[in-house]
């Protein structure tokens, strides 16, 4: 069962801000609390696909809280094992320096917050760049990100024996989170769950 600390969720003040003073709402514009206001976050058809683009390649991490509290609240609603410990995808070193910023971390760091877990930014490495995985078709792409991850040699003895979360923000075909996994099970994990915000639709849905 997954711990629930509501009380100091999120512990960044402009993020806290953010959530309690009425602001324009990044899909209808109207006024509302929160990024997005509560009308869009329960309708279907709200914008959710520009939400997130402008989250992953534009830098707009005013809606990470959001995002993050999204994330959490449907993890709080499962079954299962609480992880004990998060871990965001690692981003390319030119990719970082491109975007300024891994926004699997920002998500990672603030739900471990809130389920009061650890998590940990350099525990995965990525030992090897890789081209984009949306610019390649996806019988491709598990052969781009295979020997792509690693575990910090001086962090594999936490990782043993532990329930682990993988945190990203999209998922496409899933190569990425299969690698992920395969590298955690290989280090000795008990379990590796992924965590997404979205998932790509596959054909025909």
């Amino acid at each position: 069962m997954l711990a629930t600390r509501r009380s100091n969720a999120w512990a960044d003040p402009a993020a806290a801000l953010a959530l309690r003073l009425p602001g324009l709402c990044a899909v209808c514009h109207g006024w509302g609390r929160g990024r997005v206001c509560s009308d869009c976050r329960t309708a279907f058809a709200a914008a959710w696909d520009r939400l997130v683009t402008a989250f992953k390649f534009h830098g707009a991490l005013e809606l990470t809280p959001l995002f993050a509290r999204a994330l959490a609240d449907a993890a709080e609603r499962r079954a299962g094992v609480r992880p004990e410990l998060l871990l965001p995808v690692r981003l390319a070193p030119a990719r970082l320096r491109e975007r300024g910023h891994n926004q699997a971390w920002e998500l990672a760091r603030r739900i471990a917050r809130r389920f009061d877990v650890r998590a940990g930014a350099q525990w995965l490495l990525r030992i090897r760049e890789t081209a984009h995985q949306l610019v390649l078709p996806p019988t491709a792409r598990a052969g781009n990100v295979r020997g792509a991850f690693a575990v910090e040699p001086s962090r594999r003895a936490e990782i043993a024996g532990r329930h682990i979360a993988v945190v990203d923000d999209v998922m496409t075909t899933g190569s990425t989170a299969t690698e992920l996994a395969q590298v955690l099970k290989q280090a000795g994990a008990a379990t590796v769950e992924i965590w997404v915000v979205a998932r790509t639709p596959r054909p025909g849905e």
